[in-house]
C-alpha cells in the first residue's frame, strides 16, 4: 500500500470508529476527518469544498426544502385525513400507512414522511385503544422501504446516481430504481404488513411502550417554596402524598446535589426540588395541588405572566434537533423561547439529574410548557417533531394542487431528460417562494444542514480514496473472497458488507465509500458495474436491524418504548428478505 492509501485508510477507520462511538455528531465526524485529510495532503486543497457543491449534496438540501412545500401546501394530510381511521383493524392500519408511507417517501425525503406520519399514526393508537409501539416499527420501516422506488427518494440513490454520473459519464435518471427498488420496496411492505408486525416483543407493547389509553410517564422536578406545608414533612410522608396523585417520588434535590441514602426520613426544607415520575396530567395536578413550583425564578417568572396562555406540548428529539446533546439549560430554552421543560421520557429508564440540566437524547420525548400560540416556532426551534396531530390549521389548502403540480411537472421533465434534476428541483423551490407556499426564512430552516455538511466532507473523502486506488484494494479483496462463485453469490456478498455497515453507521457514508468500491469490482471482473451500483443503492437503504442505522428508526425509539434489542426481530427477516428478492430483480433489469 502506498503512503496516501495508508493514511485514507486510518482516517475512515477512525471516522467510522466514531461514527459507532456515537460521541460526537456526524457531521462534525466527517469534517474534522476532511480537514485532517486536506492537512495530510491526501486531499488537495482546491478539492477540499467541491462536495459542498456536488450534485448529490444540492439534490439532498433541494428535496428537503420540497418536502417542506408539500407539507405546506395540505398535500400530505389531505391524503392522511382521507384514508386513516382507528375503526380499522391493526394489520389494515398497518397495511395502510405503510402504503402511504412508501408513496410519499418515493417522492418526498423518508426522514419527512415518517415525521408527518408518525403524529397521525399515535393519534389513530390512542384513539383506537393500543399501544403505538405495534405500529410505529412498520411505519418506520415503511417508509425507508418506499425510499428505495426513485432517485429522491432516499440520499442513497442520490449518491449512486452522482458516482455513477462521474465514473461512467451518465447517472441513473429519476426512475431507474423503480424495477428493482419498487419492486423489493413492495414485497417488503406486504411482509412488514402481514408477517412483520407480528414479530415485535411482546405482541407489540415494547418495554416502555405507551399502553392502551395511557400516555407516556415522565420525569419532572418541582421545587417546595418558601411557606408551602410540605416543608418539615419527611420524604416518605410526600411519597403518601403522591401515591394519591398517581406520582412517584423518585428522589430529593438539595442545593443542586441529589441526596441519597437515609433519602426517605429527610425532612422537606424550602428550595428542596422533588424528582417525580408521573403523566402530565397527574404532575400538573400534584404541583397545583400542593403549591410546588419550577426549578428557578425565571422559570416562576414564566408560569406566572403566561397563566392561561401556557399549554403542555409533546415532541421527540432527533438525532439533528438543536438540544440533542445539551440540556434545556444550555440551550436556554426558557429565556430564549419561554418555555419550560416539564419533563422527559427516555425508554422507561429513570432520569437521576436535574431534569433542566440533563443532558437529551436522540429518540427521547419531552414534555414542554409552552405559550399556545407559539408551540409550533417553538418545537421548530427545538428541531423536534411534535407528537399531537397537528391537523390542517396551520396549511394552506388553496394551494394543494398548485404544489403537488409543479412538483410533478419537475419529476416529469427531469425524468425525460428535458431539464437538469438539480435545476428542476430549484425551479420548484422558486416556484413554491412565489406563490408563497414557503417562505424564504422556511428555506433555511427546512435543510438539514449536518446531512450536507456529511455529504459535503464525505464525497471529497471518497473520491480521495477512489483515486488513490484504496477503493480498488478493497475491492480486489472482495473478489478474491468470492473468487469461483457465481454472480449472484457476489453480489449478495456486496449487498450483505454494505446493509451491515448501514445498519451501524450513516447510510449516506456507507453509499459513498461501498459505491465505488461496486464500480472497481465489476471492474475487476469485467462486468457492468449498474447491477453493482444497483445492490449497494439498495443494500445501504435497508438499515433495519438497530435504532442508529437510519434516522426513521432513531425518531420511533422513544414514542414506540422499543429497546435497541426491539428491531432485529422485524428487521432481520426483512433484510433477508430484501436481498432474495432484489438479488433476482437486479440480474432481471440490469444484467451484468
Amino acid at each position: 500500500m502506498t503512503g496516501d492509501q495508508i493514511t485514507l485508510f486510518v482516517l475512515f477507520g477512525m471516522v467510522f470508529c466514531l461514527l459507532l462511538w456515537g460521541r460526537f455528531r456526524y457531521d462534525l465526524v466527517a469534517f474534522a476527518a476532511l480537514m485532517a485529510a486536506v492537512v495530510l495532503g491526501v486531499v488537495p486543497a482546491e478539492e477540499a469544498f467541491a462536495g459542498f457543491g456536488h450534485p448529490a449534496t444540492l439534490v439532498v438540501a433541494l428535496v428537503l426544502v420540497v418536502s417542506a412545500g408539500l407539507v405546506n401546501s395540505g398535500a400530505v394530510l389531505l391524503i392522511t385525513r382521507t384514508l386513516v381511521s382507528s375503526a380499522r383493524g391493526l394489520g389494515g392500519h398497518i397495511a395502510l400507512m405503510g402504503g402511504v408511507g412508501g408513496v410519499l417517501s418515493a417522492f418526498m425525503n423518508n426522514v419527512a414522511a415518517l415525521a408527518l406520519l408518525m403524529p397521525v399514526d399515535i393519534q389513530t393508537a390512542r384513539k383506537a385503544g393500543r399501544a403505538p409501539g405495534l405500529s410505529l416499527m412498520p411505519l418506520s420501516f415503511a417508509t425507508i422501504l418506499g425510499g428505495m422506488a426513485t432517485l429522491i427518494g432516499t440520499p442513497p440513490n442520490i449518491i449512486i446516481a452522482a458516482v455513477r454520473g462521474d465514473t461512467l459519464g451518465e447517472p441513473f435518471r429519476m426512475f431507474d430504481f423503480a424495477p428493482v427498488g419498487g419492486l423489493t420496496a413492495l414485497v417488503g411492505l406486504a411482509f412488514v404488513a402481514l408477517v412483520g408486525w407480528r414479530l415485535i416483543p411482546s405482541t407489540g407493547e415494547a418495554a416502555g411502550a405507551v399502553k392502551p389509553g395511557e400516555m407516556k410517564n415522565y420525569i419532572a422536578e418541582l421545587t417546595v417554596p418558601e411557606g408551602s406545608k410540605l416543608i418539615g414533612k419527611r420524604v416518605r410522608e410526600i411519597e403518601e402524598l403522591a401515591d394519591k396523585a398517581d406520582a412517584g417520588v423518585l428522589g430529593l434535590v438539595r442545593g443542586g446535589k441529589r441526596l441519597y441514602g437515609a433519602q426517605r426520613l429527610t425532612k422537606i426544607e424550602a428550595e428542596d426540588a422533588l424528582v417525580l415520575e408521573a403523566v402530565p396530567d397527574a404532575l400538573d395536578e400534584f404541583r397545583a395541588s400542593h403549591g410546588l413550583v419550577f426549578s428557578d425564578e425565571k422559570r416562576r417568572e414564566l408560569l406566572a405572566e403566561g397563566g392561561e396562555g401556557l399549554g403542555l406540548i409533546e415532541v421527540v428529539v432527533p438525532e439533528d434537533s438543536r438540544i440533542a446533546g445539551r440540556s434545556a439549560q444550555g440551550i436556554g430554552l426558557s429565556w430564549r423561547q419561554r418555555t419550560i421543560l416539564m419533563g422527559i421520557s427516555r425508554q422507561g429508564r429513570k432520569i437521576t439529574s436535574q431534569v433542566r440540566k440533563e443532558e437529551v437524547k436522540p429518540g427521547d420525548i419531552l414534555l414542554l410548557l409552552a405559550p399556545n400560540d407559539r408551540a409550533a416556532e417553538v418545537t421548530a426551534w427545538i428541531g423536534a417533531l411534535p407528537l399531537a396531530d397537528r391537523g390542517l390549521a396551520v396549511t394552506q389548502d388553496s394551494k394543494t394542487w398548485l404544489a403537488i403540480g409543479l412538483f410533478a411537472a419537475a419529476v416529469a421533465a427531469a425524468s425525460f431528460g428535458l431539464i437538469y434534476l438539480p435545476v428542476a428541483l430549484g425551479l420548484v423551490v422558486v416556484g413554491y417562494v412565489l406563490t408563497k407556499i414557503l417562505t424564504l426564512n422556511e428555506l433555511y430552516d427546512h435543510i438539514e444542514w449536518p446531512v450536507v455538511v456529511l455529504l459535503g466532507s464525505m464525497i471529497p473523502l471518497g473520491a480521495a480514496l477512489d483515486s488513490s486506488g484504496g477503493t480498488e484494494l478493497i475491492a480486489g479483496a472482495l473478489v478474491d473472497v468470492t473468487a469461483g462463485l457465481p454472480a449472484w453469490a457476489i453480489l449478495t456478498v456486496l449487498m450483505v458488507v454494505t446493509m451491515t455497515l448501514s445498519d451501524v453507521l450513516n447510510n449516506t457514508a456507507t453509499a459513498i465509500v461501498a459505491a465505488p468500491i461496486g464500480i472497481q469490482m465489476a471492474n475487476s471482473l469485467g462486468v457492468s458495474p449498474d447491477p453493482f451500483l444497483m445492490a449497494v443503492a439498495v443494500a445501504a437503504s435497508s438499515a433495519f436491524l438497530t435504532p442508529i442505522g437510519h434516522k426513521n428508526n432513531t425518531l420511533i425509539l422513544g414514542p414506540g418504548g422499543y429497546s435497541f434489542g426491539d428491531y432485529w426481530r422485524m428487521g432481520l427477516p426483512l433484510e433477508i428478505l430484501v436481498v432474495a428478492v432484489s438479488i433476482p430483480l437486479i440480474l432481471i433489469f440490469w444484467p451484468l
